[in-house]
């Protein structure tokens, strides 16, 4: 029982701390060494930035076309300044592009190989996460890592208390 009384102001201090800043998360694109879809966060050189808002949410976009594959990471506030195509659902998880009926047919070029529609890739997948600092940095869904730990070290001083 001393031990959880212990362990208790800190426990309350961490969570206070991680709440009080921003998120980081890696900001990249697949024309980074290590930024593509095998995801190596020493061949893009440093370890991801703070988010500009507070309450913002990591996101890994994926963008094909045929066999090409375009993997751009970010936080969300700095994506939705440009891309009409981000889904209403910003929940942990990966989910398709939301259709944009209007995207980019303003553009009148006579130069066929010039793409300045956005429209140029024929999926995209929008992959969010926010409950783990550099979490769009890995390819998987569902809950984050430091969740997990913390339910084990719950259980584990749980346990303890119980014996």
């Amino acid at each position: 029982m001393q031990t959880l009384k212990q362990l208790l102001p800190l426990l309350v201090l961490l969570v206070a701390v991680e709440k009080g800043t921003a998120i980081w998360c890696y900001r990249c694109t697949s024309a980074t060494p290590g930024c593509g879809d095998e995801f190596n966060w020493r061949g893009i050189g440093y370890l991801g930035e703070a988010c500009p808002e507070d309450d913002d949410i990591c996101v890994k976009v994926i963008e094909r076309k045929g066999t090409q594959e375009t993997v751009t990471r970010d936080c969300l506030s700095s994506l939705q300044g440009f891309r009409t195509d981000i889904p209403a659902d910003k929940y942990e998880g990966c989910r398709p592009g939301a259709h944009d009926a209007q995207l980019a047919h303003y553009v009148n070029n006579s130069i066929k190989e010039l793409d300045v529609r956005r429209d140029h890739f024929s999926k995209t997948t929008f992959c969010f996460c926010f409950l783990d600092h550099r979490c769009n940095g890995v390819a998987r869904d569902g809950a984050s890592w430091r969740v997990a730990t913390a339910l084990l070290a719950v259980v584990g001083v749980v346990g303890r208390l119980l014996q």
